[in-house]
């Protein structure tokens, strides 16, 4: 899975399989009907660039996803970091507070979520 990035209507695609998996393929076709307005042959479409992506599979008509959704966008996060800021986390988030404060609340849960991961 080398190419992690999304355009807006594939994950919102995306999102529907997530959130209903494991899901038929004919029920995945009458969800997208209904949520997307799509036809049969741009939901097999779309699958299948996904499925070629490793992001699903569509075994036996049942498609389940080969990566959750937080999985998936930890990777596109990472690769963000990784290709605008040289890989460096402290430049994103010096660049992220720039224009932006972060509440009490906010810098609470960043300091225990670094501290959770120094302790694990």
């Amino acid at each position: 899975m080398d190419n992690y990035k999304l355009g807006f209507v594939e994950q919102k695609f995306a999102e529907l399989i997530w959130k209903n998996e494991p899901i038929s393929s004919g029920e995945l076709v009458k969800l997208c009907l209904k949520e997307l307005e799509w036809k049969k042959s741009t939901t097999y479409t779309v699958l299948k660039k996904l499925c070629e992506k490793g992001i699903f599979q569509n075994e036996n008509g049942t498609v389940t996803s080969l990566i959750s959704k937080d999985d998936f966008f930890a990777l596109q996060s990472k690769n963000f970091v990784d290709e605008t800021f040289e890989g460096s986390l402290p430049a994103f988030i010096a660049a992220f507070t720039k224009k932006q404060t972060l509440t009490e609340k906010e810098l609470a849960e960043i300091r225990a979520m670094i501290d959770s991961y120094k302790e694990g």
